[in-house]
């Protein structure tokens, strides 16, 4: 029942994991969209640069904000991935097939420890 529980937790907290990676990969191809829209705004109104600049800049820092908040999130999760190692009920002894040169000597099924 607490291994259950334990492996429960940790499933979670990779399901949110991914949906959070998933959120920003999204505000990344929004705010990409939105700097062109800026772009065809300035073409087609023929406006002068200075008229957008500002609101240029703003979505740009935003953007680079955005790709370190990426690199932040990419870290948490190897550093969550390290650490499912030391947590009772997760810990990988083994992982899948072997090395596909390597016969059936290599052969070991994935087994959790607890």
């Amino acid at each position: 029942m607490r291994r259950q529980a334990i492996w429960n937790a940790v499933h979670e907290v990779g399901i949110h994991t991914r949906a959070v990676e998933g959120l920003i990969e999204s505000a990344l191809v929004e705010l990409s969209e939105l700097q062109s829209k800026l772009v065809q705004v300035s073409n087609v109104a023929g406006v002068s640069y200075s008229t957008l600049q500002e609101s240029f800049e703003g979505v740009s820092a935003t953007i680079n904000d955005l790709v370190k908040v990426r690199s932040t999130m990419a870290h948490c999760h190897e550093v969550f991935v390290e650490t499912k190692e030391k947590i009772p009920g997760v810990r990988t002894t083994s992982w899948g097939d072997g090395d596909p040169c390597c016969g059936s000597i290599a052969h070991t099924d994935l087994r959790v420890v607890a």
